[in-house]
Order: structure tokens, then C-alpha cells, then sequence
């Protein structure tokens, strides 16, 4: 992990990634995209790249793919502002091609940091990009989505298809993507719930 990025707050985490110029994706790009949300979530969702939308705005999952996560956390009273939203690779790759091998290695670091300052119990990988890189693992994400995956320090990593992929293939037909991602966000809140009832226990 870059020793540098250890030291800083999220905020001073998130000045340093606007100014980033460690890969080429910084010479197109109009912003960089950092990431947002709650900073003491038990939850972090990890996307592969800003598209289009995200890099106008700075902002994470704001285009038609994040308006349908936002539907799908809505649908099991997640609220967005609660959990933190970032991705892989911070600027957006040209023509919304996949972030290339050394642009996720130079980009990793700070993801790491932000893993190491919010300390999530869950990690949902949104894709098989973040899914395989964080893993290592090569399946595909119609095998691997839905389970339960240990991960570095406990953390737990819980697959889920992108969004973007609902967009394209949204049938309701009896094991689709949609009916799916139904299955694996109610799964998701159980989880949620099962933490938060911990936590409270503990108190007394």
C-alpha cells in the first residue's frame, strides 16, 4: 500500500485522487472520481470505472446505471448516503472501454487506503472486473455472484452483478440478472440487519 496515501483523511484522500496524474487516463478526463458516501459504512459498493456521466460530474454511479442502483438499495430501505460508492480505477477509461491491467495497479493503492480508513465489513464487487481483480479468481461473475467470499481481514466480499449489465438484459424470466439481483440485494440487507443487531447487542 502507497505509504502516502496511509497517513491521509478520506477527505485529503479524495483532494489527492482529483489531482491525480499517476496514468494516462488523467490527460482524458474531465474529472476524476474519488468516490462518495457515509465514511464509517459498514459497506462499501466498488464499481470498475466512471463512464460518461461520472466523469462531467465527479461523482460516482450518477448516470442511467446509477440511477438503477439507487432503485435497487430503495427497494430494501438502503439508503445511498449510508454506504460508500467508489471504483476501481478513479478516472474514466476512453470510449467507456475496461480499465486496463496497470491503470487498476496504479489506481489500486487508493482503494486500498479507502478500504483502510472506512474499515467495511462488506465489500460488494458491482461486475466481474472489481470481482476478479480483488479475488483473483476467474470466474465469471454468473457463477460467482450471490455468495459469501472471505476476503483480507476479514472483510467480506459479496459479488453482484453491474448494473449497467441489468440495463441491457432486464427480462424478469425466472433466473435473470433482474430476478437475481432481487434475490442477492434482499441478501445483502439480511446481512445489514444481522450486523446492525450485533452491534446494538453489544451495548448491553
Amino acid at each position: 500500500m502507497d505509504e502516502i496515501t496511509i497517513s491521509l483523511t478520506m477527505d485529503e484522500l479524495a483532494s489527492t485522487i482529483k489531482d491525480c496524474q499517476k496514468c494516462e487516463l488523467y490527460n482524458t478526463r474531465t474529472k476524476s472520481v474519488p468516490g462518495e458516501g457515509s465514511y464509517s459504512s459498514p459497506v462499501m459498493f466498488v464499481g470498475e470505472a466512471p463512464g460518461r456521466d461520472e466523469d462531467l460530474q465527479g461523482r460516482p454511479f450518477v448516470g442511467r446505471a446509477g440511477q438503477l442502483l439507487s432503485k435497487i438499495l430503495q427497494s430494501v430501505d438502503i439508503k445511498r448516503e449510508d454506504i460508500f460508492i467508489t471504483n476501481i480505477v478513479k478516472c474514466r477509461p476512453p470510449d467507456n472501454r475496461d480499465p486496463k491491467e496497470e491503470e487498476m495497479e496504479t489506481c489500486l493503492p487508493y482503494l486500498e487506503s479507502q478500504i483502510a480508513l472506512i474499515n467495511p465489513r462488506i465489500i460488494v464487487t458491482l461486475g466481474s472486473v472489481p470481482t476478479k481483480y480483488l479475488l483473483n479468481r476467474e470466474e465469471s461473475i454468473t457463477r460467482i455472484r450471490g455468495q459469501w467470499l472471505l476476503w483480507t481481514g476479514g472483510i467480506k466480499i459479496f459479488p453482484m452483478f453491474h448494473p449497467s449489465y441489468l440495463l441491457r438484459y432486464n427480462q424478469a424470466t425466472p433466473g435473470s440478472p433482474k430476478v437475481l439481483t432481487w434475490r442477492d440485494i434482499k441478501e445483502l440487507k439480511r446481512e445489514l440487519d444481522s450486523l446492525k443487531e450485533n452491534r446494538e447487542n453489544s451495548k448491553y
